[in-house]
């Protein structure tokens, strides 16, 4: 069985999966935040956000330039602290990557159902899901010149939103009760920032997704660092231009709890006819493709890899003969994603919608592989100094120490705001872990140990 991936990337194509992966969080997801929050509120929560991001980036491009590897936090975990600290890594950042698509498959289905009101949005979603599995199955090269496209297009269209409801916007507007529905700050308004922090997240989720096409990329070393600086700077620009722009159009609270909140805002700018208004549908479409089109080859990856090295059953780790692609971890990824679409009458948790559980699933896989990646360089600095560095994070230790602190906060805000959801983390990952004590055959007939010393 083959177990090597093709290198056929450069740095504007891993630019493009880096943005594509998160770009469907400026479309969609994040509106949730003003919920509880409020816009005011929820600015607060998104600055504190965009910077644990940017530091933790930073930081993290060290990690994905010294070990190319096509695992991302589960290798370098593996490597700082062995088979445990690898589990750890593996289990938060197949959830962060297996929960997301369900989410912006949804929301395809959403922005199409605009269009055509007679379909049920999930078979949309399920016809998502078919088109995309099947374009990365036939190979990376096409799979990234397809996302690159794509995440271009989704770009400049919200750059045209932004530049479409400005006419409309005012600051009374985005100000108003914006302080989780009062006017004014007071310490009722905390909670609800503190609430909103996985729909901060959202702007940003899934960018380190780009280090599982560490393996795929020519010259990682130069390639991964230019797509990661520009990517994560690109993102926080647009997270600030869509959340502003769409929340001084007219009342931001008919905003809050939807799945298509740009076409709504513009709605309300340039009417219900206007062109503009269905261009943004059609098109905002490549925004939420992008991602989900994305995240599905990190997911693929993800299980790919922790099969390769034993973690999960190594039938997940063939190739495509013919095209040299991870095939049955891509339809592994979407069996469980397409379970999700199809479940939403009998999934409810805390009055919040299926999308909104879905985010916040994701998200708290998330922030654990965040606080385990950076807890891993820490630890690689002091135990592998020889370790080439072609990349060194800037102002370390100051900046991964900034992303660790936010990353803490994050994760107690959403532990405190979402007590059921991380009670069935922890029932995932108590099953998961038993499956993992149970298989430690098969992680020695894997040998990852040799398999990541060849990659450091």
């Amino acid at each position: 069985m083959s177990t090597g991936l093709k290198k056929v990337l450069g740095p504007i194509q891993l630019w493009g999966i880096a943005v594509g992966l998160v770009i469907s969080g400026e479309y969609f997801g994040w509106s949730y935040g003003w919920n509880t929050a409020g816009t005011l509120g929820f600015l607060v929560a998104t600055v504190l956000v965009a910077t644990m991001y940017t530091t933790f980036i930073f930081s993290f491009t060290e990690l994905s330039t010294a070990i190319p590897h096509a695992g991302g936090p589960f290798a370098y975990a593996r490597r700082a602290f062995g088979p445990n600290g690898g589990f750890i890594a593996g289990f938060a950042t197949l959830v962060e990557f297996v929960f997301a698509p369900p989410a912006i498959a949804l929301a395809i289905g959403a922005y199409l159902n605009v269009q055509f009101p007679g379909i049920n949005p999930k078979w949309f979603a399920l016809g998502a899901y078919v088109i995309f599995i099947g374009l990365n199955w036939i190979g990376v090269g096409i799979a990234a010149a397809f996302e690159l496209f794509v995440t271009v297009l989704a770009i400049l269209e919200l750059l045209v939103f932004m530049g479409v409801v400005a006419p409309g916007w005012s600051l009374a507007n985005f100000a108003a009760n914006g302080w989780s529905g009062s006017s004014a700050f007071g310490s009722a308004a905390v909670p609800g920032i503190f609430a909103s922090i996985p729909f901060a997240i959202w702007f940003f989720l899934a960018i380190e997704g780009a280090a599982m096409a560490a393996e795929e990329a020519r010259d990682p070393h130069r390639t991964i660092p230019l797509a990661y600086t520009t990517g994560i700077l690109t993102l926080v620009v647009l997270a600030f231009g869509v959340m502003i722009f769409a929340g001084g159009v007219g009342d931001w609270r008919r905003l809050a709890n939807i799945n298509d909140p740009l076409p709504q805002a513009m709605k309300a700018v340039v009417g219900e006819q206007s062109g503009w208004l269905h261009m943004l549908v059609w098109i905002g479409l490549f925004g939420l493709v992008a991602s989900f089109h994305g995240i599905i080859m990190g997911y693929s990856r993800q299980i790919f890899a922790l099969a390769r090295a034993g973690y999960l059953p190594a039938t997940f780790a063939a190739l495509s003969p013919r095209f040299n692609t991870p095939h049955r971890a891509l339809i592994a990824g979407g069996v469980v994603g397409v379970a999700a679409i199809f479940s939403d009458e009998w999934v409810q948790f805390g009055g919040q919608t299926l999308t909104a559980n879905i985010v916040t699933m994701s998200v708290l896989g998330a922030i654990v592989m965040y606080l385990v990646s950076m807890a891993a360089l820490f630890k690689l600095r002091r135990s592998e100094p020889q370790l080439e560095r072609t990349y060194r994070a800037p102002f370390y230790p100051v900046f991964p120490a900034i992303a660790l602190l936010l990353g803490l906060v994050c994760l107690s805000a959403m532990i405190w705001f979402n007590g059921t959801l991380t009670l069935l983390f922890l029932v995932l990952m108590a099953l998961a872990y038993g499956y993992f004590r149970l298989t430690a055959g098969q992680r020695e007939a894997a040998a990852p140990d040799k398999l990541l010393s060849t990659l450091g």
